[in-house]
């Protein structure tokens, strides 16, 4: 795509962009609530995670420990969830009413919209400077009504979950990132250090953030740093120079490493092990990860009908043998072996021990004659499923989307889904090219993330959502210079029929 010059890039200026400005700022929120609210009355759903989440946030409030209720009623420690989404539920409960799940939702959906003005003025930040002046605001809408009106972050709103608060975490950082790039201060390195300090307390992979982004301002840190006696280096004010900065950035690492620290120390107390996150397969210390299980379930598992179906009924309910996809057997005695171990499970639903080791034993065999299917393969396939599948697993449509015969209609929104879902990665992917400034740093989150992903077992599309603030930031700047490339050709055209 050719560049529009700075010439060519023009939007309505004076007191009538401002106007036109105000007037989309306003409708695309409205836009938004509106949006939010369907979903909200329409989509909400209080289970599995949510109540886990739910319980340790009532326990923090009514016995002051951090801990899950037994089926008899006692409490005992677990470290299976971080505590940044139980604090907030528990603050919740403590305003609104105990078990107020609908009082957390109307907090996200707030946070969710501010998160989108955020975006926005991110990516005033970062339009490439061919594109000055009033463009930069246009960018900036483009970005807020990408953000606003998309169905797959905003759903989350209405469920009592880690996500919106992750992204808005997410949305934090890279607007602090782009500030403190530009102007190197403590008004943006303390929400940058918040931003991914509590993205890191909601998820695990909440760090990736802070990993991606943290190398750019460490450049621009060096940058600024030998400008302080330059005849030209005075600071802005309020910007921080020389010495300063290298204050900030310890400031900044003591109070990310604090928290982990002081949760790490619990942990140790707790349970005598040393966790500063959160264990990968959520099992608390003396509980047996079922690691054979693990192995076999990733030496075919590729889809999320494979997550729902199979891998989420294990251990406490029916392992289906019938609902396994051919290329969980390579031969018919291994077809023959895994009835057998399924039989087996089912007659209490328990994952024993010795079950367990023959579950690992049937995953070497396969490991073993392939091993380019398991370390390369599925591992990519599931990493494209997670990118490119419909997201419609909140809206409560059948698994089996793609036969049309059974269910026209919840067909063709997943349809509309994939399709959309397309458009947004299409326009990161020209964002990309139209490099902006932290480019790169998006980048690396994209191939970050994916990397970690490449490694899970079970893929579930919202484990991508994460990647869709840079999304609609990218997208943003490419959305408004393919619009100013469109006028300038149309303008072009006009002028070549004008002189004939």
């Amino acid at each position: 795509m050719e560049a529009a010059s700075p010439s060519q890039c023009t939007t309505p200026r004076g007191n009538l962009g401002g106007v036109l400005s105000g007037i989309s700022l306003c409708v695309a929120l409205a836009a938004g609530l509106s949006l939010r609210l369907w979903m909200l009355k329409h989509h909400s759903l209080v289970n599995g995670d949510a109540l886990i989440y739910g319980d340790l946030g009532k326990n923090i409030l009514l016995h002051g420990r951090y801990g899950l209720t037994a089926g008899s009623g006692a409490i005992y420690p677990t470290l299976i969830r971080l505590p940044g989404y139980p604090l907030f539920l528990a603050l919740c409960f403590r305003l609104f009413g105990m078990e107020n799940y609908a009082s957390a939702c109307w907090v996200q959906i707030a946070l969710e919209l501010a998160g989108c003005l955020l975006l926005a003025d991110f990516t005033r930040q970062i339009v490439p400077g061919r594109c000055a002046g009033i463009s930069r605001q246009a960018a900036a809408h483009c970005t807020l009504w990408l953000a606003v009106l998309c169905p797959f972050t905003a759903i989350y709103t209405a469920e009592p979950l880690s996500e919106s608060l992750t992204l808005f975490a997410l949305t934090l950082a890279l607007r602090s990132a782009a500030r403190f790039c530009a102007r190197p201060g403590w008004g943006a390195a303390l929400p940058f250090t918040f931003a991914v300090t509590y993205a890191a307390l909601l998820r695990p992979d909440g760090a990736l953030v802070g990993m991606a982004l943290a190398p750019a301002l460490l450049v621009c840190l060096m940058r600024k740093m030998p400008k302080e006696n330059s005849a030209g280096a005075e600071a802005e004010a309020g910007a921080v120079r020389g010495p300063g900065l290298a204050r900030m950035a310890a400031v900044c690492i003591l109070l990310v490493l604090v928290p982990f620290a002081a949760w790490s120390w619990r942990n140790w107390q707790v349970f005598h092990v040393v966790e500063p996150l959160a264990p990968r397969l959520a099992n608390d210390p003396g509980e047996r990860p079922n690691l054979g299980w693990e192995r076999w379930v990733k030496s075919w598992c590729l889809d999320y009908v494979s997550t729902y179906e199979i891998y989420w009924n294990v251990p406490d309910d029916t392992l289906d043998v019938s609902k396994l996809p051919s290329r969980a057997f390579d031969s018919p005695a291994q077809q023959a072996e895994t009835a057998a171990l399924a039989a087996d499970y089912n007659v209490n639903h328990e994952l024993t021990p010795e079950i367990d080791a023959r579950f690992g034993k049937l995953a070497d065999e396969r490991i073993a004659a392939h091993p380019l299917r398991y370390y390369l393969c599925l591992p990519a396939g599931r990493v494209a499923d997670m990118w490119l599948r419909p997201r419609v697993e909140n809206l409560y449509d059948d698994l089996d989307w793609w036969v049309y015969r059974e269910h026209p209609a919840e067909t063709r929104v997943s349809w509309a889904y994939a399709g959309l879902n397309v458009l947004y990665l299409l326009l990161g992917v020209a964002g990309l090219y139209l490099r902006p400034r932290l480019w790169p740093s998006m980048l690396t989150y994209f191939l970050l993330r994916s990397a970690l992903l490449a490694t899970v077992e079970a893929p579930e599309a919202r484990y991508t959502l994460e990647c869709f603030p840079m999304l609609f930031a990218l997208g943003g700047v490419a959305l408004y210079r393919f619009t100013c490339w469109v006028l300038a050709l149309v303008l072009k055209v006009k002028a070549s029929a004008g002189s004939d």
